[in-house]
């Protein structure tokens, strides 16, 4: 069963319009800031593995995913996973 695990305390998010990447409970995950609202995806791109925790777009091959929904434009069958997550006692917890 899943539960909440802390990824960051809230001083160490990114700044707005970057992202970041933690590691929680073994697993990479990206953290972005758009428009005020917090996100996790997983830190690894569906395309070809590239590291989506290196910015807002996926370095290796401009893949840019919905930061609520997952989704790309570039591939329709391709999909990032969207993480639950919730800022609680001043630090980041996401569902794994």
């Amino acid at each position: 069963m899943s539960e909440f695990v802390r990824i960051c305390s809230q001083s160490e998010l990114p700044a707005e319009g970057e992202a970041a990447e933690f590691t929680a409970a073994g697993r990479t995950l990206c953290v972005a800031r758009v428009n005020g609202s917090i996100s996790v995806l997983d830190g690894v791109c569906p395309h070809e593995g590239g590291p989506l925790g290196e910015g807002i777009i996926c370095p290796w091959h401009a893949y840019s995913f919905d930061l609520h929904t997952g989704v790309t434009e570039n591939d329709p069958d391709l999909k990032a996973e969207v993480i639950e997550s919730t800022i609680e006692n001043g630090e980041l917890r996401a569902k794994l």
